[in-house]
């Protein structure tokens, strides 16, 4: 009873609908997101692949906004913003190919597109992901000299979206590093990125290592400086040192010499030809070894430097795609006839001032003995006989001396006044 019921069920629902049912399944179809990244001012196509069937009309729509149609061999933009910077290939439509062609693509171009192509028997979908980037050209690293302080600033330019910046220093700071990092954007909606890292006053000879990472994690960009002051004598050869950090290789070397002016540049090496070019008129006046180069020891020797022409910063420079070294070595080359009044001028200021204070003890301590003899002077010639000097004596008609002073004596009967003198004891007789 119960399977005679289902059966009559089943046969009561009109065979039409079945078949709406079946075609509302079947006349769309869709696939996967497809993920594009366009880079920033440049053209980007947007795929769109369907089975042709002829006379289709064509709908690019973004995020439901209609950007761009083509129907009967015709097509327009239909958005403003997209005025002249879209297109399809008419020819490559009848063959199944509906991608956009976006021109010149700015951050307002971001989001999710969708293709739709209608035909006589089904419609296809297809939605495509869009994600603009301006990726990083260059990456800078250098001394920047601010009152007080000295700071490490790390510069790259017209990036988009905003990339993340990190540094690290070589050997390893003993403290978390405190960089202060400004992203700033422009009309186009590109970013200049300044991040400053205070320079470490507690060691010397460190590699400063700023990394850059793009948005979308496409991208990785080092650079990395290292400064040092080193000194030679006129006439004797100096090696200048320049080593490239163990992760850089095959990368190619530059040096360049600055003094009082632009820097110049003075050589190059090639990685791949290991060629080593020196520049007028520093021809013969430097050594570079292009074996010890390709094993990441770029030192440059100077031959017989002389005290003006060759005193200045020289620097070093590694190259590789998305990774640079730099080394700056501040060189004073000093005549021979004066490089002890020289040594005597540049030294450090910590000796200056020991040698102040040492000066300052000295003059104490003579000032403390003068004082300490003048007042053993002063008690020596103060002595108990010396101070009774001053005391006032009676002379008596008899001529002597008696030791009170203030009495008076009496003579028949009549106190007369005592006649009261100073004198010397040492001088004075008693019987005088």
């Amino acid at each position: 009873m119960c399977v005679c019921q289902r059966e009559m069920a089943h046969a009561s629902i009109p065979t039409w609908i079945y078949i709406l049912l079946w075609i509302s399944t079947s006349t769309q179809t869709t696939v996967p997101d497809t993920h594009v990244t366009c880079v920033f001012s440049e053209e980007c196509v947007l795929p769109c692949q369907f089975q042709p069937h002829g006379g289709e009309v064509i709908h690019w729509l973004r995020q439901e906004v209609p950007v761009h149609s083509f129907e009967r061999g015709e097509q327009r933009t239909e958005h403003r913003q997209y005025a002249g910077r879209t297109s399809l290939s008419v020819h490559l439509v009848a063959r199944g190919d509906a991608s956009l062609h976006l021109r010149g693509c700015g951050p307002r171009d971001r989001g999710r597109y969708e293709c739709q192509v209608h035909n006589s028997t089904e419609v296809h979908e297809a939605h495509v992901i869009v994600r603009v980037e301006a990726p990083i050209q260059a990456l800078s690293v250098e001394l920047y000299r601010l009152s007080g302080y000295e700071e490490m600033k790390c510069t790259t330019r017209d990036v988009y979206p905003a990339p993340h910046v990190s540094w690290a220093t070589d050997p390893p700071a003993a403290r978390p590093l405190r960089p202060i990092t400004r992203k700033i954007s422009d009309r186009k909606g590109l970013y200049v990125v300044d991040s400053r890292l205070r320079k470490l006053q507690s060691q010397s000879e460190i590699t400063y290592i700023c990394t850059v990472n793009s948005s979308y994690g496409t991208q990785a960009w080092t650079a990395s400086v290292r400064e040092r002051e080193i000194r030679g004598e006129e006439g004797k050869d100096l090696t200048i040192p320049c080593k490239a950090p163990p992760h850089l290789h095959h990368a190619s070397l530059s040096w360049s010499f600055t003094n009082h002016s632009e820097p110049a540049l003075i050589l190059t090496y090639d990685s791949r030809s290991r060629h080593t070019s020196a520049l007028m008129p520093w021809e013969g006046r430097m050594h570079l070894d292009p074996l010890r180069v390709s094993l990441g020891d770029g030192s440059l020797r100077l031959v017989k430097p002389e005290s003006r022409e060759h005193t200045g910063v020289y620097t070093c420079v590694y190259a590789a795609p998305q990774m640079t070294h730099t080394e700056n070595t501040g060189v004073k080359i000093i005549s021979a006839g004066t490089g002890e009044r020289m040594l005597l001028q540049d030294s450090p200021r910590w000796w200056t001032v020991a040698v102040v204070i040492a000066a300052l003890a000295l003059a104490l301590t003579g000032i403390l003995i003068f004082l300490k003899v003048r007042g053993d002077q002063s008690q020596a010639s103060e002595r108990p006989e010396d101070i009774s000097e001053m005391h006032p004596v009676k002379v008596s008609k008899r001529g002597s001396c008696e030791s009170n002073p203030l009495t008076t004596e009496e003579t028949n009967g009549q106190s007369q006044p005592t006649q009261l003198v100073y004198t010397e004891l040492n001088r004075a007789s008693p019987h005088s």
